[in-house]
């Protein structure tokens, strides 16, 4: 296969998943094995390609994003309680990403890990679906500081391929006594930060391998997990609002099974 169709593939998936609780992360190493792919530079290009999706947050949510930012300057309550909140959530996850950063891709990047985190992650969605707590937070932008610290360490989950990034955090939100929307929608911001951190470490220790061709090919991914993240963050909160998280748990479970049996059959 092409690379610049490779890159479109899993752009594709990149910016399907990376929002939902399914694993973002997961889904590319299954379909960069599925499509017979090497370790590098496509490792690298997941990482990578993770900030087109983000950039779709930035875009959607821009104007409530501009209005916390220029209200800092002027100490708006609001806006320093959300920045502040979002800062909370983001550092356990970057001190783990830091410390454990070639760990993660050289054992971790495992596809039987992969598929047995989706299948616990899974049945976890489902239980939470019926057995959550009674919500006492509702507004993304209005978290108190132990909430969303204690986001920010279920987040610290996601460094296992297979867990989900949006999945730890939603999960965390829900036992936190989070309304399901507002979980999906701090998730969603959360991410800016997150993935700009692992996009920057990832872009820096593997500045030496990326050429003009791999440089092309990230540009490429990075732009439909771009185009790719825009409706599906457009299309998930009200989703959830409507369904649950029950039908990703669904899926999860099934993908995970999938994929096991497809590694012991090519074993």
């Amino acid at each position: 296969m092409a690379d610049w169709l490779a890159a479109i593939i899993l752009g594709l998936v990149e910016g399907l998943t990376e929002f939902i609780p399914v694993s973002s992360t997961g889904h590319l190493l299954l379909a960069k094995q599925a499509l017979g792919l090497g370790d590098e530079p496509w490792d690298t290009f997941i990482v990578m390609i993770q900030l087109g999706a983000i950039l779709a947050v930035v875009a959607l949510y821009f104007q409530r994003l501009w209005k916390v930012l220029i209200g800092l300057p002027g100490k708006d309550p609001a806006a320093r309680l959300f920045a502040l909140s979002v800062l909370l959530a983001f550092i356990p996850s970057a001190i783990v990403g830091l410390l454990f950063h070639d760990f993660i891709k050289e054992v971790l990047f495992n596809t039987t890990i992969v598929c047995v985190t989706l299948i616990i992650g899974g049945f976890a969605l489902i239980a939470l679906e019926r057995w959550a707590p009674v919500p006492r937070e509702h507004d993304a932008m209005k978290f108190s500081w132990k909430t969303a610290l204690g986001v920010g360490l279920f987040q610290c989950l996601s460094i296992i391929p297979g867990v989900s990034r949006s999945g730890a955090t939603i999960v965390g939100g829900l036992l936190l006594g989070v309304e399901k929307r507002a979980a999906a929608e701090f998730s969603f911001f959360l991410a800016i930060p997150t993935m700009v951190a692992a996009f920057g470490l990832d872009f820096w220790e593997s500045r030496e391998m990326i050429n003009a061709d791999v440089a092309g090919i990230i540009a490429i991914g990075f732009v439909v997990s771009f185009i790719s993240g825009l409706f599906i963050v457009r299309f998930l909160i009200d989703f959830v609002g409507r369904y649950g998280f029950a039908p990703f748990a669904a899926w999860r479970i099934l993908i995970g099974t999938v994929g096991l049996l497809g590694i012991w059959l090519y074993a």
